[in-house]
């Protein structure tokens, strides 16, 4: 099973690029103390420390959190946190970054009434712990050197029981115990090489390591190994035309190697309006549980089910992405646009499929098998997103999201895993005297997304509309400024985001988990 990692680019990323950006340590020094207390046992505290000099900085956070889930559901949580991060300046061209992390956790998950307890109402402990080094390196102002490694484990007890009396089985001891360990090592460098181009270069190299011996049987221990090389070029080659251009090649275990290619133009009609036009072509190799997780339930040397089975033959999905986009800046109500016209084709899409032939297990034809494998017709997404940011008042602020999905595949369980339509509008206000408000209205299309399985079986969370709201006010404690929010989520209505789609099978049409609406009170003194 995946851990949890950092990297500057997330080059994991198969439908959008994920950048993930940390705080330096310098960010806000002094000392900042949260609390957040409300409806379904909400009860948050937290903890930041900085400090910082010309050499250096160091930032400790500690927060501890918890609340009682949705009404009806079994999905309560609470979580404790505690990182240390310190940024260090040893020369003029050098700066050196240690951070250490670590977490526990406990959720409530399963439900009361699942066939045969198989998802039964349990709860779920996670012990995490991070450990990250990186050495930045700066011999000249247009270049930069960046090495880091790290280290992420983490370990989850998550066991219970199921039963069949009809059947005459007693107890069935299931449990999704696991422990991973991933290391990374990654090396990049940035360098500007004239007025108009830039560049990056890098490598990285990556092993997973994975215990867990009720999902792998008779194969407890998994591994996997990744490596690659990457390079970016950004060149004007016009005052109003660049050219972004990338490649990528990367080596997953024994799969062949594999090159992702990115080419993107960007055209400045006029000192406002900017078109792009781009192509690019990534992979997404199989997960170590995709491929050979083999998870078997037994009663007293009986196989019952085996819903997971292995496929080491499964191949990688990829896609391909035409995109057009337009940006611009216009001087009603200062205003800006941000949309893109998009086409995306994905072959070799994993999917979980059924395996009727497969009727080994006592119980397969109520908890039949089912394996990863690739769907052998592409799936085309085509559709129209854009983002609005308009501030027709001092302190007013105005954000329109929208975005329209055509969907087509053979497979129609496969395109329901994709809302049609999404559409957001916040509205953030700066009142004056300290106070600020927030409401942010959004409507979902319908959507299959979830988890569960049911041959033949399908789904669909119905399109909802819900509303979040916040007010804030700072005011003065012992001279110290402190903010006083009140938050409310779901505020719409109970409604269904996404299905468990094997609970969901036993309550026909009517949503088996809906949230409900939160309220709670938020203060937070930051004092420097």
């Amino acid at each position: 099973m995946p851990g949890n990692y950092w990297t500057l680019i997330d080059t994991n990323a198969f439908l959008g690029v994920i950048n993930i950006i940390t705080r330096h340590s310098a960010d806000a020094p002094g000392a900042k103390v949260s609390a957040r207390a409300g409806a379904a046992a909400i009860g948050d505290v937290g903890l930041e420390l900085g400090d910082a000099s010309e050499t250096g900085s160091l930032r400790l956070n500690a927060a501890y959190k918890q609340d009682a889930g949705f009404d009806g559901l079994h999905d309560g949580k609470r979580s404790t946190l505690v990182s240390l991060r310190t940024d260090r300046r040893i020369s003029n061209h050098d700066e050196i970054m240690f951070r250490m992390a670590a977490s526990n956790g406990s959720r409530e998950l399963g439900y009361h009434d699942s066939i045969f307890n198989n998802n039964g109402e349990r709860g779920s402990d996670t012990l995490n712990a991070t450990l990250h080094l990186q050495w930045r390196h700066t011999p000249t102002p247009g270049e930069e050197w960046l090495l880091h490694y790290y280290r992420n484990q983490d370990r989850t007890h998550e066991e219970w029981a199921a039963s069949a009396p009809a059947y005459g089985i007693g107890a069935v001891p299931l449990n999704r115990n696991r422990s991973s360990v991933r290391d990374n090592l990654e090396l990049q460098h940035r360098l500007t090489l004239s007025d108009t181009l830039r560049a990056v270069w890098g490598m990285e190299a990556r092993h997973d390591r994975v215990e867990a011996p009720f999902l792998y049987y008779g194969n407890a221990n998994q591994s996997s190994d990744l490596a690659r090389v990457f390079g970016q070029t950004e060149w004007w080659f016009r005052p109003d035309w660049s050219l972004n251009a990338s490649a990528q090649a990367e080596k997953f275990d024994s799969d062949a190697l594999h090159i992702s290619p990115r080419l993107f133009a960007n055209w400045k009609v006029t000192p406002q309006d900017t078109l792009r036009f781009g192509y690019a072509h990534a992979w997404r190799p199989p997960t170590l549980f995709e491929r050979y997780g083999d998870v078997r339930a037994m009663y007293q040397g009986t196989l019952l089910a085996q819903p997971y089975l292995p496929n080491p033959d499964l191949q990688p999905a990829h896609i391909d992405s035409l995109e057009i986009g337009y940006l611009s800046q216009i001087k009603t109500w200062n205003t800006r646009l941000d949309a893109r016209l998009f086409n995306e084709r994905v072959n070799h899409y994993i999917t979980r499929f059924s395996q009727p032939g497969f009727n080994a297990p006592l119980l397969s034809a109520i908890l039949p098998s089912a394996r990863y494998e690739n769907l052998t017709t592409p799936i085309t997404l085509r559709g129209l997103e854009y983002q609005i940011d308009s501030r027709p008042l001092p302190g007013t602020q105005l954000l329109l999201s929208h975005t329209l999905i055509d969907r087509s595949c053979n497979d129609a369980s496969v395109t329901q895993l994709t809302a049609p339509y999404s559409a957001s509008l916040s509205w953030l206000q700066d009142w004056g005297k300290k106070w600020s408000s927030t409401l942010t209205l959004l409507r979902m299309g319908p959507m299959a997304g979830g988890t569960g399985f049911v041959p033949a079986g399908s789904y669909v969370s119905r399109p909802y509309t819900t509303l979040d709201a916040r007010i804030a006010h700072t005011a003065k404690f012992g001279g110290t400024p402190l903010e006083i929010a009140l938050v409310g989520t779901n505020l719409g209505g109970r409604h269904q985001e996404i299905a468990d789609r094997s609970e969901q099978f036993l309550h026909a049409g009517n949503p088996a988990n809906r949230t409900s609406p939160m309220l709670w009170l938020t203060f937070a003194i930051h004092s420097k």
